[in-house]
């Protein structure tokens, strides 16, 4: 028998290791912007074309690479971060596997050029799915220059697998923003298409966050600072009030390197116990520094995993030192630079002596002593008001023990001829459920779930004509929101105003609202954005999906009346009705189950 095991092929061995590496194109921005942070890179400039799929391309002003260094970074296992297997355990680098270089230029154009500090000259390379098409000496600015283009191009089946570009382009939108808030003494420039999105010069943590979550975030903020032998915490949270649906501004940094934990995660959320209102999520920017020799970081291929050795003591230092700092937030009180101190009240003066204020009191004066002084009032002129009345016997005046009042007896047969002229064919439980008989039994309905049936449905048939009805607003009404959200805003413009949103100005981080959708409340509004933003952001649209169904449901769930909310019996009927209008009654738009039935035969199983 022949033998059938054998060795793979590079190009083939890449490939598959590009398949862990390489998901999209936001991963090529994070090994390349991790490369040139190696690097000791001051300015960082990244280009984005069609989302990534066309050219990715880092400048940066690093140390750079001999041409020998050039050719050996696009070898599987080559790297300059590790020498032995124990140095895995003290890591301060980003890159260590030397597998990104080699996964991208397995399955995509790549052209390289680097010239290392001090040369006279530097290095070209290209390369083609792992196959070197050139190396020239090339005359190149200090640093390393990367251009990743058409990418996939030899793998259609992973190509096809990219989402859409509003999609890939916010996935490279949150790698960015992942290392330039871990390393805010880093000038980064974004660019894609042509426009520039981002131009961040070197700056403080709270300013780095600012500029890119807009400037209103600065308000939201509340530091925290903890240093311990273990473990220093520094950063932001989020004010509990400015909790948002999404989870989007969660940010944690250890050794500035961005993870993903859900444990410190739950350690922050039991900070917040009992502060954020139901189902909102607290923002929070924390840079956490350990002993590299403590966590392990090699247990992921992207490397936003790590294993802390002891994870009970950090997770109770976590919450410690955030349910510190809201407790100063909540009983300290912001300083404010704009108030005039000319308002402000003295407590205590030198010159001026404060006295209490006396009263003066005449010990002689009685309210119901008759004076003599004064003149008695004439009232023959109140016999006047009584002319043409007819005066009753003293017989005929009831005594107060005689008069009779309304007794409980009287009221309540007021209401029971009421209650027999419409009877109630509706009941709540909970404030949750809704119970109405049928012919065959009961119903019974989730009011949440209904209504979100109903007002999806109300607002898709809205959207879908031609001429959308609006409720003007008397003034504007702005919304901030970060550069991220107002791209995903921009993005569905169009079904937004056919929706009903009027705009009238898009700023650098907010928009202004001149009218709003018939039954939209200004109040909701933040809601409802909120909602939609996070449906964008969770990959809900796709190429397979419609925009206007996107935008129907986002606002049906947000508007739509929550469960332990009372409703009167009108507001009962006419859900119940309302939803028996509908198109598809029985499930909501998500495909979940609006009501059940209950039979009688059930009902009577219940009583055997």
């Amino acid at each position: 028998m022949s033998d059938i095991i054998q060795l793979l092929p590079d190009h083939v061995a890449n490939q598959i290791a590009a398949g862990e590496v390489v998901q999209r194109p936001a991963s090529v921005v994070k090994e390349l912007l991790e490369n040139a942070i190696d690097a000791n890179a001051t300015h960082i400039k990244l280009f984005i074309k069609n989302s990534g799929k066309t050219l990715i391309q880092i400048i940066d002003n690093g140390k750079g690479m001999s041409a020998v260094d050039g050719r050996l970074c696009f070898e599987r296992h080559a790297t300059s971060k590790i020498q032995s297997a124990t140095d895995l355990f003290n890591l301060t680098t980003k890159g260590f596997r030397g597998e990104a270089m080699a996964s991208i230029a397995a399955i995509a154009h790549v052209n390289l050029k680097t010239r290392l500090t001090g040369a006279a000259l530097g290095t070209e390379i290209k390369i083609e799915g792992s196959n070197l098409k050139s190396e020239t000496v090339i005359s190149t600015a200090e640093g390393t220059s990367v251009a990743v283009k058409n990418l996939f191009f030899n793998i259609p089946a992973r190509r096809n697998f990219l989402k859409s570009d509003p999609v890939e382009l916010r996935h490279i939108m949150d790698e960015f923003h992942r290392v330039a808030l871990s390393h805010p003494q880093i000038n980064f420039s974004m660019h894609h298409n042509g426009n520039g999105v981002f131009d961040l010069r070197s700056e403080t943590f709270r300013q780095r966050i600012t500029h890119i979550f807009g400037f209103k975030m600065d308000e939201k903020l509340v530091p925290v600072d903890e240093n311990t032998q273990l473990l220093k915490i520094s950063g932001f949270v989020g004010k509990p009030e400015f909790a948002k649906k999404s989870r989007g501004e969660q940010f944690f940094f250890v050794n500035q390197r961005f993870i993903k934990s859900s444990y410190l995660h739950h350690a922050l959320l039991a900070a917040f116990e009992g502060l954020l209102p139901p189902n909102k999520f607290p923002s929070y920017f924390l840079n956490l520094e350990v002993d590299p020799n403590s966590i392990d970081i090699n247990i992921h291929p992207t490397k936003t995993e790590i294993k802390f050795d002891d994870e009970p003591t950090l997770y109770a230092l976590l919450r410690a030192a955030v349910k510190h700092s809201l407790g100063l937030f909540n009983i300290t009180p912001a300083l404010d630079f704009e108030r005039d101190a000319t308002l402000d009240t003295a407590y205590t003066t030198h010159q001026n002596i404060t006295t209490s204020p006396k009263v003066e009191v005449d010990p002689s004066f009685n309210p119901f002593r008759t004076q003599s002084s004064t003149p008695k009032k004439n009232t023959a002129a109140w016999d006047s008001l009584y002319v043409g009345l007819e005066s009753k016997s003293n017989s005929d005046i009831e005594t107060f023990g005689e008069a009779q009042f309304e007794t409980d007896a009287i009221q309540s047969s007021i209401f029971e001829k009421e209650s027999i002229k419409s009877p109630q064919n509706t009941f709540q439980i909970q404030n949750k459920y809704i119970v109405s008989t049928i012919k065959s039994g009961l119903v019974v309905i989730d009011q949440n779930r209904a209504h979100e049936r109903i007002l999806y449905e109300d607002y898709l048939r809205q959207i879908t004509l031609k001429a959308p009805a609006s409720q003007q607003l008397l003034f504007p009404l702005r919304l901030s929101l970060s550069t991220d959200e107002l791209a995903v805003v921009k993005n569905i413009e169009p079904q937004l105003v056919q929706a009903g949103f009027v705009f009238s100005a898009f700023e650098a981080d907010a928009l202004s609202l001149a009218a709003l959708p018939i039954g939209v409340q200004d109040s909701a509004v933040s809601d409802v954005f909120d909602q939609l933003i996070s449906d964008v952001q969770n990959e809900v649209p796709d190429f397979n999906f419609s925009q206007s169904d996107l935008l129907a449901k986002s606002i049906a769930k947000s508007l739509a009346t929550k469960n332990g909310k009372k409703l009167s019996v009108p507001e009962q009927e006419f859900i119940l009705n309302s939803l028996f209008a509908c198109v598809e009654p029985s499930i909501t738009p998500s495909n979940k189950t609006i009501f059940i039935a209950l039979d009688g035969s059930f009902l009577d199983s219940k009583f055997n």
